[in-house]
């Protein structure tokens, strides 16, 4: 996501006068975050469809978000947390570590951090169910480092507060050090023994995974790895890309894959 100059969503979304009841220790959360104007409100629309489709039982759905308009009313729309970052530095996800606040406005529960551009395509009730104190992607480039991907990660609301102070005391090194949050947020959770990773097959890359291999990329088209329960665009393809076919750069070309037409609606 790019960055921009965040205007406050009004703090009414969240007040008495809130159609949203109160949060309880017992909720399962989904949040995701949006911001700036790269992603618009179907992204957030069509992200809580799949959800509805793929997750078994009640949960609440929270957009952090700087712009709340178009978005479903089923959304609880918040603001998201200040971070005071530097103006003008590549933000590279950083907002993302305020998921760590250590009141992120009242919520409770147990949290899922989905990014906004991710394709569900199966039952994603065991993500609340495997147990763990922090999960993530494992990375799958570098898997012998231990860095996660942040497109999808679970935590207990409010558990991991010190992740989020150990950047705002030391994010001048920690931007030097490290390209991005999810670098940030694995050598902390690593260090304190609480870093733990999805079954490699959950989280299937769509450039890695779905993409059939050089040459048969030209002639077949991508498709949903064997036990994937969620797709992620990680680059510049993203899921309406890849239902055109459009590789915008990318090196993986591909056909176009109107099977994604099938997840990816409200």
């Amino acid at each position: 996501m790019t960055s921009t100059a965040t205007t406050s969503i009004p703090a009414s979304a969240n007040s008495a006068a809130s159609p949203f009841p109160p949060s309880h220790p017992d909720d399962r959360v989904i949040i995701c975050m949006k911001w700036g104007t790269k992603y618009g409100p179907e992204y957030v629309n069509r992200l809580y469809a799949m959800v509805r489709r793929h997750l078994r039982g009640e949960f609440r759905f929270v957009c952090l978000t700087d712009r709340s308009e178009g978005i479903r009313a089923e959304v609880q729309c918040l603001p998201i947390p200040p971070l005071a970052l530097p103006p003008g530095i590549p933000e590279r996800g950083w907002t993302k570590l305020t998921t760590f606040s250590p009141d992120l406005h009242g919520l409770q529960g147990t949290a899922l951090f989905l990014d906004l551009d991710v394709v569900i395509v199966d039952d994603i009730t065991p993500f609340f169910e495997v147990p763990g104190e922090f999960l993530i992607i494992h990375d799958w480039k570098r898997p012998w480092r231990i860095t996660g991907n942040s497109s999808v990660y679970r935590w207990r609301i409010g558990a991991h507060d010190d992740v989020l102070s150990e950047f705002l005391a030391t994010q001048e090194d920690v931007r030097q050090r490290l390209r991005n949050e999810q670098a940030f947020l694995s050598e902390v959770l690593h260090r304190q023994g609480k870093l733990s990773y999805w079954p490699a097959d959950w989280c299937a890359s769509w450039k890695y995974h779905c993409i059939p291999r050089f040459p048969l990329n030209f002639v077949q088209p991508p498709h949903i790895p064997k036990g994937a329960r969620i797709l992620i665009f990680h680059g510049v393809v993203n899921p309406p890309d890849a239902l055109a076919g459009r590789s915008n750069g990318n090196w993986r070309k591909a056909r176009p894959a109107p099977w994604i037409a099938d997840h990816w609606h409200e």
